[in-house]
């Protein structure tokens, strides 16, 4: 996995630092300095999280074990990342698609890979969004269980009406308003 120029990474911990700062109620009990040092200790997940940011993900810091240290990355842009949009939700939906000569963008699970992140499952994402509101106009594929994709489907969610929905579709469907969110543990 390729990593970050020193300017790169330095770039990306102040955009880190700053919205870590902005958004403090995402992270109580740990400061800035502890999430630094272990980030600039890990080149790999800063490349990922720079994949993150590039993205338009808008990753923050939403958990932290105090036993082991470990550190939960999530994309917190308001909307689904945009940089992640029109993608199928796996690469037999993608094939599938392609062969229809519909043009996508790729699929979560191959876009999450080539990352080094997790799509959110439905519970991670709903502790999400107790954390701000997220997805009012867009759409966030799931990590769907593997029985739903043995079937050929696949689950999404939004919020609406302040509440979360979660629903189904087929793999190979796909929408301009809807990607993926990423989770990244360090």
């Amino acid at each position: 996995m390729p990593t970050l120029t020193k300017s790169q990474s330095e770039a990306l911990l102040k955009t880190l630092q700053a919205r870590f700062e902005k958004n403090p109620s995402r992270h109580k009990g740990i400061e800035w300095p502890q999430v630094q040092a272990r980030l600039q200790a890990n080149p790999k997940a800063l490349w990922t999280l720079n994949e993150m940011e590039r993205t338009g993900g808008e990753p923050d810091l939403i958990a932290h074990d105090k036993k082991s240290g470990q550190l939960t990355f999530c994309d917190c842009s308001p909307e689904s990342p945009s940089g992640r949009r029109s993608i199928c939700y796996d690469p037999e939906g993608e094939k599938k698609r392609k062969k229809e000569g519909v043009p996508v963008a790729g699929n979560v699970l191959g876009i999450a890979a080539a990352m080094g992140v997790e799509p959110l499952d439905e519970d991670q994402y709903r502790h999400l969004q107790t954390l701000g509101e997220f997805d009012l106009k867009s759409q966030s594929w799931l990590k769907t269980p593997p029985e739903i994709v043995a079937l050929e489907g696949a689950i999404f969610a939004d919020r609406r009406f302040d509440r979360v929905f979660v629903y189904h579709n087929t793999t190979p469907c796909f929408y301009k308003a809807r990607a993926f969110r990423a989770l990244l543990k360090v």
